[in-house]
């Protein structure tokens, strides 16, 4: 058994890169031993900001290949097939013995068994994995032709503490990796692992990225303990952060206090994207004037903490100073300003957005029952804060300031919150908009944008979205579900296509309605994916899809999986495939039409009346819930039919000699099975046993 430790040596690869590279390549490695059947007790990958690190322990130093016997061609194959043969397997003609299998007579040649030593195969392999690697980023320096995603500067590469010997572009592999010292770069060689992980450590220097993060959470929880401060989770900047570090020390830094009359918004930005800081909040949640910052030394003189709190302030003086600036900036008076900045080629500019949306918006007003001109006033304000500076400095705030300078100038508390979620929700995990203004902003944006893209052909394909399609589609979704009330999307897909074309924007797409009819349709069934709902639920919801019946579809979906394993769902599934069951089979060789006219003056047993009472009381259910549908009371309801269904089954003959019982009872069961289905499908339900 042996060790395989490879390191690459090169200048700082940026966070981001880091993780795909000891991913992609560990598990290459893993999937090529396992190719070959070399065995391994642990495997492993590590990274700092310039080391990528694979190491695999208890490796087996070599592998027997036992001997094979190799089918050919049938011996009355052309020559030029057996000489193809021969010249494959690099073996002569008298090598070859004839074999007769059920398929005729063949010739073969039976391999020698041999050793294959992994040293010798890594040689080979390891230049080639790496020439494999896929970066989203690359570059070339100097002469080489090398791509890497940044300058690399050595390959040590060990197997049992003997130099893997290979040439990759310009560097030749070796058992040394270079010490990063003041104003100068020293050579050091290593054998295995752990001397280079004892050595490292020694100098202050974490390689596992791991080790990293925890030592970085427990100093953080240290200091913030010891304040009394809490920081918000956030996984992707911790994350970027231990990438970012090798020898990780935590400081408490902060800045002027005047800074906290801007919006928290503009703080938390500044200091999370652009200066990889973390903010702290107070036992009430409220931002403070301290941070944390991890950085990649000991700050013994306090230099390191003075430059990045002026560095800090830097930035927030700036920030102040257009806030200042911004929020006493007349936004109805800047609506104008709109006419000069372009929505996108073919859409018109942001100016003909909002005139579009204020009308759009103004229909959702009349489903939601609140203030049109509310909803038309926070639509012609949106897109206002576009003009600002701070926005123009910070793009990721728009909306977000939108709201503020709103709030700012006394517009009612509504519009400033409509204009602030106006683009939530983002992606399947942020907040969906609940207030009622918002919610009708929202979807307005999203309906407005959907329709100018698809109506110019920009629609997202197999591996693209660049403008972001799918998760607006699934916004809107997400949006009218989460708040418990179907809108007509349909409708307002259509409407919105006239508002373009009242502006002149003519659409090249002849098959807009369908293709976003299909394109939301998709994004549903993701949505349900998503919530863990059962494939054949999903697939029995969306067979009679409607746009404006999201969240009746969906609230219908989830109840059913809910119970679908429960007795009430066993029950329901077991009463519907019965009766569907036995009318299918009746049907099929009969000559009777079934015309959805039942009866009841010929039944002849009571197990026909009870069942046709139950079918009524289920129908005068459903004919008085309008649209407040208790989802969960209409699956109890619908489970209680089991006993006169089964009952009724079990008892009366439909095959019935007399053509008008035996019509009438398959109308009977027809009705039941109709009856069903306005729930759901349940035609394309499993039962258990399917």
């Amino acid at each position: 058994m042996a060790e395989f430790f490879l390191e690459l040596f090169s200048e700082e690869i940026p966070a981001g890169l880091q993780k795909n590279l000891r991913e992609s390549l560990l598990e290459k490695f893993q999937e090529y031993f396992s190719k070959k059947s070399i065995k391994s007790k642990n495997s492993f990958s590590l990274s700092t900001p310039n080391r990528l690190i694979i190491v695999f322990e208890g490796l087996d130093k070599q592998i027997k290949i036992p001997a094979e016997e190799i089918k050919g061609p049938n011996i009355f194959a052309p020559a030029q097939a057996i000489e193809g043969f021969i010249r494959s397997n690099n073996i002569e003609k008298k090598d070859l013995t004839k074999k007769k299998t059920e398929k005729g007579e063949f010739y073969f040649y039976k391999t020698k068994s041999k050793i294959l030593k992994t040293h010798d195969l890594l040689i080979n392999f390891v230049p080639k994995l790496l020439e494999s690697h896929q970066w989203k980023k690359s570059m070339k320096w100097g002469k080489f032709n090398l791509n890497w995603g940044r300058p690399l500067k050595s390959i040590l590469s060990v197997f049992d503490k003997k130099v893997i010997n290979f040439k990759f572009y310009h560097i030749y592999s070796s058992n040394f990796t270079y010490i990063d010292k003041d104003f100068e770069e020293k050579t050091k060689i290593f054998k295995d692992y752990k001397s280079y992980e004892r050595y490292f450590k020694n100098q202050g220097i974490m390689v596992d990225q791991n080790k990293r993060k925890k030592f970085i959470e427990k100093e953080f929880s240290k200091i913030l303990n010891r304040n009394k401060f809490t920081i918000k989770d956030n996984r992707r900047l911790l994350d970027e952060v231990i990438n970012l570090v090798d020898n990780p020390n935590i400081l408490l830094c902060s800045f002027d206090k005047k800074f906290l009359s801007i919006p928290k918004e503009i703080l938390t930005l500044t200091m999370e994207t652009h200066q990889k800081y973390f903010p702290t909040f107070d036992n009430k949640n409220e931002i403070t004037n301290e941070f944390l910052i991890v950085v990649n030394k000991k700050d013994s003189k306090g230099l390191i903490r003075i430059g990045n709190e002026r560095v800090v302030e830097a930035r927030l003086s700036d920030a102040e100073f257009f806030w200042n600036k911004d929020k006493t900036q007349n936004l109805v008076k800047k609506i104008s300003e709109l006419k000069s900045m372009n929505y996108f080629k073919g859409l018109g500019t942001y100016f003909d957005k909002v005139q579009r949306m204020r009308k759009l918006g103004g229909m959702i007003s009349d489903e939601l029952l609140i203030s049109k001109e509310k909803v038309e006033l926070s639509a012609s304000i949106s897109k206002t804060d576009l003009t600002s500076d701070l926005v123009g400095e910070f793009p990721e705030l728009q909306g977000i300031m939108g709201g503020h300078f709103s709030e700012h100038q006394g517009f009612d508390k509504d519009i400033s919150l409509a204009v602030t979620e106006q683009y939530l929700p983002i992606g399947l995990e942020s907040m969906a908009p609940k207030k009622p203004f918002s919610v009708a902003l929202s979807v307005t944006d999203k309906i407005d944008t959907l329709v100018g893209f698809f109506g110019i052909n920009e629609k997202p394909t197999s591996s693209k979205d660049p403008f972001a399609l799918r998760r607006i589609a699934l916004g809107v979704i997400r949006t009218i579900i989460e708040n418990k009330k179907d809108l007509k999307v349909n409708n307002l897909l259509i409407y919105s296509s006239s508002l373009y074309q009242d502006q002149k924007h003519n659409f090249i797409n002849q098959d807009l309605q369908k293709e976003l009819y299909n394109f939301l349709k998709d994004r549903f069934k993701y949505y349900m994916k998503e919530k863990q709902i059962r494939l054949d639920i999903i697939e029995a919801s969306i067979s009679s899809f409607s746009l404006n019946k999201l969240f009746s579809s969906f609230g219908k979906a989830k109840s059913l999986n809910k119970i679908i394993d429960n007795q009430s769902g066993l029950d329901i599934i077991s009463s519907y495939k019965r009766a569907s069951n036995i009318l299918d089979s009746e049907l099929k060789n009969s000559e009777i039409e079934i015309t959805n006219t039942t009866d009841p003056g010929i039944f002849k047993t009571d197990f026909e009346k009870n069942l046709y009472k139950k079918i009524s009381e289920i129908k005068k259910y459903y004919s008085s819930i309008n649209n407040d549908e208790n989802y969960e009371q209409s699956l109890l309801i619908l489970a209680s039919a089991k006993k006169d269904v089964f009952d009724f089954l079990d008892n009366v003959r439909v095959n019935e000699d007399n053509e008008t019982l035996r019509k009438n009872r398959l109308e009977l069961i027809n009705m039941l099975c109709k009856t069903f289905q306005n729930f759901i499908n349940f035609q394309l339900l499993k039962a258990n046993n399917e």
